[in-house]
């Protein structure tokens, strides 16, 4: 089975949704599926092998230049092809707003409509790519909002088109007001042209289908995968420490995720305010990408709250390679990311198991599930006001716990070689019975 896994850069930031794609495809690969990972508006960034493609697709740069500048699409290739040079790309969307969905309704309107708006000719080169040189057997978006391409792309191309949904509405939901309507009636449109769609767990399933009115039958559940060689790297570091040294240190609650107000590190510092002046062996770690748009209002609740505790609050940072995230995820006694929205995946959750950190969480979204498939880690009720305060107070009053399996649970239902059959099987799914290896 030949597949092309089309997957949506984030702007030069660690994103949940490109890591998980980049792993999707080598686990494809591991299965022996011939499959190809083509990036769009800007290259990935990932913390483990990057397996896409060096050919960007889309590129932002042009994609923007197109729906803001009128006359820019109809300049010649050779004018403006330099703009979709991957280290170009790189550059220019390095301290730019992102994918701040609040500034972005009139461009995702764009995109949308495909070859009808203003990057025809962006579709166009893409679909020309996937159609005569790719030829796959499934073309799998990483996300509905790249469906805009479908109105090029399904009268010419003969073999199935697969969605997966990764957190679509937290985009959507961040629309303004005068946008929200009209890309969502052009999205639900567009999704009348996929074949299926895949999720992460079973609350995204069912959220899903009453989000956009998707068929229930096409609407199919992959595990999340994760790269579980982590787990079986020595930590220099860990081991030269004493087991007195362990001991002695503070109880750390840490975060790692992405520093933005719908992860919630902002309930997270509200809460530790009020658990921290009862327990002086307590601390707080914080790590994680910080996109440009979000520096000071995460910079200025850092700093009230460090006011308030110092050097009891402490900011790690976005270490860029995996081993030094590992080191810090490794620091910590439990992970808290208290997130606003209802997460739809939770990757986060399975890098703390492999690191035996278990994981505090609301019980909302994927979280319930995720913990319960790997046998440890606890949710809180996020309803409370209270909920967080009380559930931390709990576990830094119940102190450090003894190592447990929780690193064996994640690689064994979540490693590369163990998802690997149900991922391609739901794939083949979509393809009927004439199905071949």
């Amino acid at each position: 089975m030949k597949i092309a896994i089309i997957t949506a850069g984030g702007a030069g930031m660690f994103c949940g949704s490109c890591m998980q794609d980049n792993t999707l495809a080598r686990t494809l690969r591991m299965a022996g599926e011939d499959t190809i990972l083509v990036p769009t508006y800007t290259p990935i960034r990932v913390d483990e092998h990057d397996v896409s493609a060096d050919h960007v697709f889309m590129g932002g740069v042009n994609v923007y230049l197109n729906s803001k500048l009128p006359g820019w699409r109809l300049l010649p290739h050779w004018v403006t092809g330099w703009l979709d040079r991957p280290q170009m790309i790189r550059a220019l969307t390095r301290f730019g707003g992102g994918t701040d969905a609040s500034k972005l309704g009139s461009l995702t309107l764009d995109m949308l409509n495909g070859k009808t708006g203003p990057q025809r000719r962006e579709v166009i080169a893409l679909v020309d790519y996937l159609c005569n040189d790719l030829n796959p057997d499934v073309i799998l978006f990483s996300n509905a909002l790249l469906s805009g391409v479908l109105s090029e792309l399904r009268p010419r191309f003969s073999g199935k088109i697969v969605c997966l949904l990764q957190g679509d509405d937290v985009f959507l939901d961040g629309l303004s007001g005068r946008w929200k309507g009209p890309v969502f009636a052009q999205l639900q449109e567009n999704c009348n042209a996929f074949d299926g769609f895949l999720t992460h767990s079973d609350y995204y399933r069912k959220f899903m289908i009453d989000y956009l009115q998707l068929p229930g039958h096409k609407v199919r559940r992959i595990p999340l995968t994760i790269d579980a060689s982590v787990h079986a790297e020595p930590d220099a570091e860990a081991t030269a420490s004493s087991t007195d040294e362990h001991a002695a240190r503070p109880f750390r609650i840490g975060y790692f995720a992405r520093i933005c107000p719908e992860k919630g590190i902002h309930n997270l510092l509200a809460a530790a305010t009020d658990v921290l002046p009862n327990f002086p062996h307590a601390e707080v770690a914080v790590a994680g990408y910080l996109p440009n748009q979000h520096r000071q209002w995460f910079h200025r609740l850092l700093q009230t709250a460090q006011n308030r505790f110092p050097d009891r609050i402490h900011w790690i940072g976005s270490p860029d390679e995996r081993s030094d995230k590992f080191r810090v995820i490794r620091s910590f006694d439990v992970l808290c990311v208290p997130t606003d929205y209802d997460e739809p995946k939770g990757l986060y959750v399975l890098e703390a198991g492999l690191c035996g950190v278990p994981s505090l969480l609301p019980a909302h979204g994927a979280f319930p599930e995720v913990i319960a498939s790997v046998e440890h880690g606890k949710t809180y009720d996020h309803t409370d006001v209270t909920g967080l305060s009380l559930a931390l107070r709990s576990l830094v009053a119940a102190g450090r716990q003894p190592a447990t399996d929780i690193a064996d649970q994640v690689e064994k239902k979540f490693g590369m070689a163990a998802t690997a059959p149900a991922v391609v099987t739901a794939i083949k799914s979509f393809l009927g019975p004439v199905a071949s290896g």
